[in-house]
């Protein structure tokens, strides 16, 4: 099975990377100097006990020209866009595209470009690029969660499993991919509303007075977002959240947070933005989700933060 990974930052490297090693046919589709750099190093995956380093084809949009079977989509929310330009031409009817983002709008979007090719796709992995170019994995943790839209268990999903099944990949099948896709987007939300509203870690939010308080109802406004979708949060999933976001001492941000630090917009609309957007239009009140939305907004009027392009 040929596969494609679009995008060879953080995620894409990491999983391209551990797809390769155990002798995948994998190709990575890179930008100009990304793309360069990797064709003269190699890309480079420094894991919790090993480092290695392998030479996948690397293509450029322009090089792009016959089909693949599986494709990865492992871009943010806004370079999709341009990631995906010209991907038509290698899609065929048996291609799968399993997109990494988080949300649900690049799953609509997807499924009117490509309808009948999507799978959806959750991954948590805790990975960086530092200023050589290497992916540097933080935590040992590497989990791919897979599944039809449909909640079907079809044989192209079962053979992507396989496929997708490699060491140091933990593949999972979902149940139900696009509940799993509504639970973690409530959970990301929360966690970017907490730490870009108060801009701060975790720890230092429950530190202060009212800040646990603070953090429990910014939880419920967001869950009462997927519950009103249909796909309200299991209480085990709803414990899990609480658990993580209320621990006295915690470091924990989210990366919503450390591209404001960073002075860049981010995914902001596509997580925030979107997630209001529906909660307005099912009558949901979301009163501190607007309060860090205008927040982030007014950064990006002002110049604070960069646009996403």
């Amino acid at each position: 099975m040929r596969i494609l990974v679009i995008g060879a930052g953080a995620t894409g490297g990491y999983f391209g990377a551990r797809l390769a090693l155990a002798g995948r046919d994998v190709t990575l589709l890179a930008r100009g100097s990304r793309a360069a750099q990797l064709r003269a190093e190699g890309l480079t995956v420094i894991g919790c006990d090993r480092t290695d380093t392998v030479h996948p084809p690397i293509l450029t949009h322009d090089q792009v020209t016959t089909p693949f079977d599986l494709i990865i989509v492992a871009v943010k929310a806004d370079a999709l866009a341009a990631a995906l330009n010209g991907i038509e031409t290698v899609v065929t009817e048996q291609t799968v595209i399993v997109p990494f983002l988080n949300g649900i709008e690049h799953i609509e979007e997807l499924t009117a470009r490509f309808p009948g090719n999507v799978l959806g796709g959750i991954v948590r992995v805790v990975t960086t690029v530092d200023d050589t170019g290497r992916i540097i994995q933080l935590k040992p943790i590497a989990t791919l969660t897979i599944g039809e839209l449909s909640a079907d268990r079809t044989p192209r999903l079962l053979q992507a499993f396989n496929v997708l099944t490699v060491p140091g990949i933990d593949t999972v099948l979902a149940e139900d991919i696009m509940a799993s896709l509504w639970h973690k987007w409530a959970f990301i939300a929360a966690s970017g509303v907490a730490t870009c509203l108060f801009r701060n870690t975790i720890g230092n939010i429950l530190a202060v007075p009212g800040g646990e308080d603070a953090i429990r109802r910014i939880v419920a406004e967001c869950e009462s977002i997927a519950a009103a979708a249909g796909q309200a949060v299991p209480d085990t999933e709803h414990r899990a959240t609480i658990g993580m976001l209320t621990e006295p001492g915690s470091t924990f941000t989210s990366s919503l947070y450390r591209d404001v630090i960073a002075a860049r917009a981010g995914e902001t609309e596509h997580l925030l933005g979107n997630f209001a957007a529906r909660a307005h239009a099912w009558s949901v009140p979301t009163p501190i989700l607007d309060l860090a939305l205008i927040q982030l907004r007014a950064g990006v009027d002002r110049g604070l933060l960069t646009k996403a392009v």
